[in-house]
Order: structure tokens, then sequence, then C-alpha cells
């Protein structure tokens, strides 16, 4: 901290980012169309300081999570891979589920789901997706974590590269570099296996037999992996990812985030016995010790107020709890806070924000929409597309007759055998196929030719039933609700 700012936090107030930047500030252009330059990190790779905290375990705990990105391709249903993007044969295939484009519409609902989450998280604590979950600042924290175990705490790493190029620092580096090169193979790896089979793509890849688009994702995918992660680390998020410029909008002064009680901790300054006949000059419990913003992982310091680089990961908390312990001064310097709390007002339960009920109303009806699609989801699916040109045809007996086109849609991992018969009027003779074969995934089609005697036509419409059923398996069945188009009827 330079020594303005230390005389600024002094004084109680913070140094101003538009004097750090020689900006004319007596312009009231800049005031009355609200500018302001917001304050990032621009010093150089942020090495980050890491200490031990109920943050710092959550965000363990949480991170976990994405374990499952790396196990997800060897699970097996059935004899099958149990989670399976098949692009080829647009199928999506979960646990023995199939799911086809024409179900797709579940796929919007469990979007929806997230997006209201994210947007709920938001609006009650900042942005946790960024703190805790994001794959970026998972890996991120990873890779800084493997760092750390090779070249030493943030001031030896700051020498180190500060350091001229030499066989030592070569040494010391390459480790760190090669695992980040494997972690980054094995991301690209594990999400290019939720599109083909992962023991084939395993197998493919030592007989040299990828194809160009595997190759290429493979490549990219874990390049950009490494890149992100190891280099470009905080900056991604504050220049690259559009998240961080549109949570204004999702939070409000009842959001929660971490924040320094600046009424508490200022003036700031040094803990220091006074000499003798000299007065003890009146601080704030703040010490200045810098500690939130060595272990800020984006370089922020909270101090100067909630901003553009805060992910709300925690960290700061943790620091600044564990100096308030050592001091023997109350935590909660830095914590979670709303704006609502320090104008003196009382925070609402959650359950009452009208922000929040919104949100769960509609995470709700995308909850029950998910549920009862997948419930409701059948193995075999059968439209039925009547001819329109004609619409019948009178037989030289004086019987009417249709024609329709069967789509039966078999979801199932198994050859189906479909058999087709029609409910109807007496008398109706049907002609269809007796076995209908389909592929997994895949549509059948059949033409479907219905009869009936004239006499037993009463109106213009007569409806019919088409029962469509797995010859394998007669549990699977379906019926399509259908007319029968005549004459009129005098």
């Amino acid at each position: 901290m330079s020594e303005n700012e230390k005389n600024a936090a002094q004084d109680g107030t913070s140094s101003n980012v538009l004097d750090k930047l020689s900006v004319e500030t007596s312009n009231k252009n800049l005031e009355n169309i609200g500018v302001e330059l917001l304050p990032i990190h621009t010093e150089g790779t942020v090495h980050a300081k890491r200490i031990p905290g109920n943050f710092r375990k959550f965000k363990w705990l949480v991170a976990s999570f994405w374990i499952i990105l790396f196990v997800g391709p060897y699970l097996r249903w059935d004899g099958q891979q149990a989670i399976l993007w098949d692009l080829a044969n647009r199928q999506f295939h979960i646990f023995g589920l199939t799911i086809l484009p024409q179900d797709i519409w579940i796929l919007a609902m469990i979007l929806l789901f997230f997006a209201l989450l994210l947007a709920a998280s938001t609006a009650i604590a900042g942005r946790l997706w960024c703190g805790y979950f994001c794959f970026h600042t998972v890996w991120t924290d990873v890779f800084t974590w493997i760092e750390e175990k090779f070249e030493g705490q943030p001031n030896k790493r700051q020498k180190l590269d500060k350091a001229p190029m030499s066989f030592e620092k070569i040494r010391i580096k390459a480790p760190k570099h090669l695992i980040w090169l494997l972690i980054g193979f094995a991301t690209s790896f594990s999400f290019v296996a939720y599109f083909t089979d992962a023991i084939d793509l395993w197998a493919r890849l030592f007989t040299f037999e990828w194809g160009s688009v595997e190759t290429t994702t493979v490549l990219v995918l874990g390049f950009a992996t490494y890149f992100f992660a190891g280099f470009l680390r905080e900056q991604t998020c504050i220049g690259f990812c559009p998240y961080a410029r549109i949570q204004g909008a999702m939070i409000d002064t009842q959001t929660v985030v971490p924040t320094y009680d600046q009424d508490r901790g200022e003036p700031r300054g040094r803990m220091k016995r006074p000499k003798p006949g000299e007065e003890a000059p009146q601080l704030g419990d703040c010490i200045d010790c810098n500690l939130c913003v060595a272990v800020c992982p984006t370089g922020v310091d909270i101090r100067r107020g909630q901003q553009f680089g805060c992910i709300t990961c925690g960290l700061c908390i943790d620091a600044c709890d564990s100096v308030m312990e050592k001091i023997k001064k109350p935590k909660g310097l830095i914590r979670y806070a709303s704006l609502q709390e320090f104008t003196g007002k009382k925070l609402p339960a959650i359950w009452k924000r009208p922000r929040v009920i919104v949100y769960s109303f509609i995470m709700s009806f995308a909850a029950i929409m998910i549920v009862w699609g997948l419930l409701s989801m059948s193995p075999i699916d059968v439209k039925a597309l009547h001819e329109r040109s004609p619409l019948f045809m009178q037989m030289s007996d004086g019987s009417i007759k249709n024609k329709w086109t069967l789509k039966i849609v078999n979801k199932g991992a198994e050859i189906m055998h479909a058999r087709v018969h029609v409910t109807g009027p007496e008398g109706m003779k049907v002609d269809v196929a007796d076995n209908i074969q389909i592929q997994p995934g895949n549509v059948g089609t059949a033409t479907l030719f219905v009869q009936i005697p004239r006499k037993q036509l009463t109106d213009t419409n007569t409806p019919i039933q088409i029962h469509v059923e797995d010859v394998n398996n007669p549990q699977i069945n379906t019926t399509y609700d259908s007319v029968f188009i005549g004459p009129k009827v005098r």
C-alpha cells in the first residue's frame, strides 16, 4: 500500500481510483453521467496466500462436486455408458433413460431451473457461483495449490517470477507445468468422453484412431484449461466473464456480500504500545495487516467496498477472523452483510423477499415439469399423420378407406418389434405391416389403411384408436387417438 493510501485509510477514507489514475475528478460531466472506474488488480499475477478457515473448507467441499466430471464417463448402466450425449444419433442417454430431440423441452426446463437458481442465489448472497462453484474458480484454485506445493509461498513465487531464466528456475517450474498440462488433458478428455464411449475413446487413443474433431477438441480445450486456469486466472473473471458485469442487476440492498465494517475498523492502524507520556492513538479494530488482501484470489481490497473483482468467496473473512482471534477482538470485522443491515434495518426472511419468491416460483414450476416429464416419459411414442390428399377414398363396395403414415419412436436401448392394431366401429378392416422393426433411438415408419363400411359411419369424423405395442415386451405400448374421415352423412 502506498503512503497516500495509508494516510487515507488512517483518515477513515479510502483512496480514490480516479486520483491514482490521474483522472480529472472536477469534471462535473463525470458525476452527472455516473462514470465510475472500477478498482481491479492490474499489477501482475495474483499470488494469493492460503490460510485455513471455514470458507476455505467450504470451498474445497463444494469444489469436490467437479470430481463427477472425471468419474461420470465411466459409470455404466445396463452395460452401456450411463451418461452419453450421442450427437450422431441425436440421443441423450442418462441412466437407462433416452431423451430424443422431441423431448428437448425437458432440457429447456433444466436450463431454466438452473438459470433461475443462479439468479436466486445471487439475489441472496452475491456471486456464490463465482466464489465456490464456477469451474474456472475451482480449476484456478487447484492450479495455484499445485503451484504453491512446488514453488512455495507467495513471496517466493513472486521472487521466482522476477528472477531471470535459468536452469534452476526451469527445474522448479517444469513439474508444475507438466501437472497443469495433465489436468488440462484430463479435463478435455473427460469432456469429450461424454459424447462418445469413454472406454472406446481410450482404446482409440492408444491405436491413434482419433478423428479430427476429437483430436482438435481435446487439444484446444486442454490448452485452454492450461492457459486460463494457469496464467490468466483472475483476469478471466475480470476481463472475459460477462456474469461479473450483469450481477448488478441481480443484487439489491438486501443481498448479503462480504463487507468491511468501516465504522468498526476505521481509522485503521498498526497496533503499537505508546511510549511513556504518549497518548495512545484512537484506532479502529483493523490493524492494517493486509491479510484480507493477501488471501484474495482476485487481489481485491475489500476495505474499499464491494468491487467488480470480488467473487464473494469469503476468504477475506477467514483471514480477518483469524487476525481478530489473535488480537482478542470480536470476529466479523469483515463479514457477509447487506446494505440494509448497515442502515439499521432488519433483514427480512428469505422467503419474504419478492425477488426470491418470484425466482422460487419459476424454479418450482420448472422442477415440477422436469419430474413430470421424466416420470411420464414412455419408451415408445407414436404419431399418426393422416393423408390429406385425398382425405378418404370410396371403394367399389361403398366402404370408405383412410390412410395414415405412422411414425413410431423407439426410446429404448434394444431393437423394438412393434405391432399395430386399431379399435373403432364394427366391421372395420385394418391393413398394416405385422411387424415393424425399429432400431434403438430411431423412428420407424409404416403405412396404415383403415376401411369402414359406410353404413357404420354416423358422422363425418369418427373417433378411432391406434394401439402400438412392443411384441417382445407388451408392457411397452401407447395409444394414439385419431379420427376416421368420411363423406357427409345424409
